[in-house]
């Protein structure tokens, strides 16, 4: 036989705690070993019974009393937790701390909300930045017009349960020698609704719903990332008898751009340049979310140097404030070069079998300009 632990200990409270520190301690304990957040776990299931014992056991003052003298022994043939049924949900370790009023405006008087949608929506890299309304088509299930969302037949009405008179609840007396105990239960007969449907609707099926769609108008605001969400409340699937919707969550998923990355707020655009226009100079014509625009590359510019400009880049999702474009310079060298090119680049010099000497490594500086260092 397995020996118990201390009661204190499985809470990791002292014995002078208060109930207060017993409410809290237990609280955090039930919501991390509950079943629903550790399905398949017997452990944790064991975790959560022990829990639940130690503190139906010392919550109560006279229960705490007497296993404070006897011991695990003046505990015995004291009414506890029916360990069988378990709890309905996660919902239920509540009721503890809030009383029978909670558990009762969440039982069969107050219909379930419905679920939540979710829904993933690719849009473009100048999309993302500038942001962008759309309308969207969404697949959901909507209120049958037969019944109007009831679920009963055309003519006729859901009927008061006649089991728990409309509370979605059974109350269940039983004596024991410590007094008489209360367990609340879900109705059986109406599942915890409080209705009954007697004459279901035939196009709907008694389910109040029908396969349907809905457009919904969204804005998507500048700035936003692969992975970032935003949720339309209400525009989920409708809840049961005509309750409150679930939400709608729209997933984002941003295309890559051909030529331009993004780093944080910033954006990095690497520009080519031939070894004439790095050696000599240039005005080069370059891509931005906003448009083509022209920067000087002044003559004898080095492979890796990097140019910054200002308020070129993406906005801040929350203060609107915009990064800068980043352009790194990579040099490219030919490879099928006429024998006047040759020549040309002989007539340059340099060719004396030693190596150039480089201020800054490439990878140094691409890490400093987009802020790695």
């Amino acid at each position: 036989m397995a020996v118990k632990r201390d009661y204190y200990e499985v809470l990791g409270v002292s014995r002078g705690a208060t109930g207060e520190d017993l409410k809290r301690a237990y609280r955090k304990l039930a919501l991390q070993y509950h079943p629903d957040r550790n399905p398949n776990d017997p452990q944790a299931e064991a975790r959560f019974k022990e829990v639940n014992e130690a503190y139906e056991v010392l919550s109560d003052q006279s229960k705490r009393q007497r296993y404070d003298t006897f011991g695990h022994a003046g505990t015995s043939g004291m009414p506890g937790f029916d360990f069988g049924q378990g709890f309905g949900g996660i919902n239920d370790i509540f009721d503890m701390f809030f009383g029978a009023a909670t558990a009762g405006a969440r039982g069969g008087t107050r219909p379930q909300r419905g679920s939540d949608l979710r829904l993933d929506l690719r849009i473009s890299f100048e999309e993302a930045a500038f942001g962008v309304d759309r309308e969207l088509t969404i697949p959901r299930a909507e209120s049958c017009q037969e019944c109007q969302g009831t679920g009963a037949e055309k003519g006729t009405s859901p009927q008061t349960c006649s089991q728990c008179q409309g509370t979605g609840q059974v109350r269940r007396a039983a004596q024991s020698m410590f007094g008489q105990i209360i367990n609340v239960v879900a109705c059986s007969r109406c599942r915890g609704e409080g209705t009954i449907i007697e004459k279901p609707c035939r196009a709907c099926n008694g389910s109040g719903h029908i396969p349907g769609q809905k457009t919904v108008r969204v804005h998507i605001p500048a700035g936003v990332d692969s992975g970032s969400q935003i949720r339309l409340s209400g525009e989920g699937e409708p809840g049961p008898r005509n309750s409150r919707a679930g939400d709608l969550y729209i997933v984002l998923q941003v295309k890559p751009h051909p030529v331009l990355q993004r780093n944080g707020t910033d954006i990095v655009y690497e520009l080519p340049l031939s070894v004439a226009q790095a050696a000599l100079g240039d005005t080069v014509e370059i891509p931005t979310v906003d448009g083509p625009e022209k920067i000087e590359i002044p003559a004898g510019t080095q492979y890796g140097k990097t140019f910054r400009i200002h308020g070129h880049g993406i906005p801040h999702l929350r203060s609107g404030r915009r990064g800068d474009q980043i352009v790194f310079v990579r040099v490219v060298i030919p490879t099928n070069l006429t024998e006047e090119q040759r020549k040309a680049l002989r007539d340059l010099g340099g060719i004396n079998g030693k190596p150039q000497h480089i201020e800054k490594g490439f990878f140094d500086k691409f890490k400093h300009a987009i802020g790695l260092e």
